[in-house]
């Protein structure tokens, strides 16, 4: 087995008590290291408490030694002989009670922004049915007006590894189909950190389409044609005989 049981709540704990980086935490632990930044931040596993893995024979105390000492040592899991065989179960993905009721703020996060998904996908990430997934698609949910989209590895409910292959897996189906899709639909089919890694591109607003090729040197032409200006400053020159009265005092002083 690669990584401990309750692996969330060792995260947890580990982040809690010792000096380990989030790269050593999350691939002991088996998960996102921007899922255990979130960790460390609050944003993610509120309210779960820590479990250790020392004292629970999962890990030996040199091993956070080690790893404290050297950002890049792995730690290594204790052989734990009755977990063996517990990762080729199979089944639905269980959902805590205190969880259970963020589940549709989850799925309107990934029908919003990940239509790409299917609704089977979409179950096994957040652990819901079809129906529910069908009723906030077509916003038939009885309770939608109250529902906000809520990212669900905030939520606690799905590890980002498993939405970035949940991604990768609708971006192949999307080549395979030969679908031609936009910038945004692309931007949207890669995985968060290949997301962020891409330049952003300028947009611009159809009103000023067929502009783009007006260069500043053009802007110069234009702002200097004064080929009217006589037209407006070319007034008629005054008499001085009457612009003067008969003691030769200007009036216009």
């Amino acid at each position: 087995m690669n990584k401990p049981l309750m692996s969330k709540a060792t995260a947890v704990w580990l982040v809690d008590n010792t000096t380990l980086t989030f790269k050593q935490v999350a691939d002991f632990c088996g998960m996102h290291e921007l899922e255990v930044q979130g960790i460390a931040d609050g944003d993610v596993a509120t309210g779960v408490k820590g479990f250790d893995p020392v004292s629970n024979n999962q890990l030996e105390p040199g091993e956070i030694e080690k790893g404290q000492a050297d950002p890049a040592y792995r730690l290594k899991l204790k052989f734990i002989a009755s977990a063996v065989g517990e990762e080729k179960r199979r089944g639905p993905r269980y959902t805590p009670l205190s969880k259970r009721q963020d589940r549709p703020a989850a799925i309107l996060w990934l029908v919003k922004f990940h239509p790409e998904l299917t609704d089977g996908q979409v179950g096994k990430l957040v652990g819901t049915t079809k129906p529910t997934i069908l009723a906030i698609r077509e916003r038939t949910h009885w309770n939608i007006n109250n529902i906000t989209p809520i990212d669900p590895v905030a939520l606690g409910l799905c590890k980002q590894t498993e939405l970035d292959a949940a991604v990768q897996v609708a971006v192949r189906k999307k080549a395979a189909e030969g679908t031609v899709m936009s910038d945004d639909e692309r931007r949207k089919l890669v995985s968060t950190e290949q997301s962020l890694g891409m330049p952003d591109e300028p947009k611009m607003p159809s009103s000023i389409a067929g502009l783009e090729n007006f260069t500043h040197a053009d802007r110069e032409e234009k702002s200097a044609d004064y080929s009217d200006a006589d037209s407006f400053f070319n007034l008629p020159e005054a008499d001085e005989d009457d612009d003067e009265d008969d003691d030769g005092i200007d009036p216009r002083r």
